[in-house]
């Protein structure tokens, strides 16, 4: 079974992250890992589903015990 490929479009549909704030993290250094699939300041850009899925789950904030 092969990871699918996502847009930054296709992000925004499944995840609620829209291509411009997609983009801030990148140029921020901050968010999910990416892919860049053609070189220089205009590239494709593609975004792993399972790399997606792990940062979400990385970002997650469980509630409740001492800490709270």
């Amino acid at each position: 079974m092969t990871d699918e490929l996502l847009t930054p479009r296709q992000v925004h549909a499944d995840y609620g992250f829209s291509p411009q704030t997609l983009a801030n993290w990148r140029w921020m250094a901050m968010g999910p890992d990416y892919i860049k699939t053609t070189p220089g300041k205009g590239g494709r850009i593609k975004y792993k589903r399972s790399t997606i899925e792990a940062w979400l789950e990385a970002q997650t904030v469980s509630v409740g015990g001492a800490a709270a």
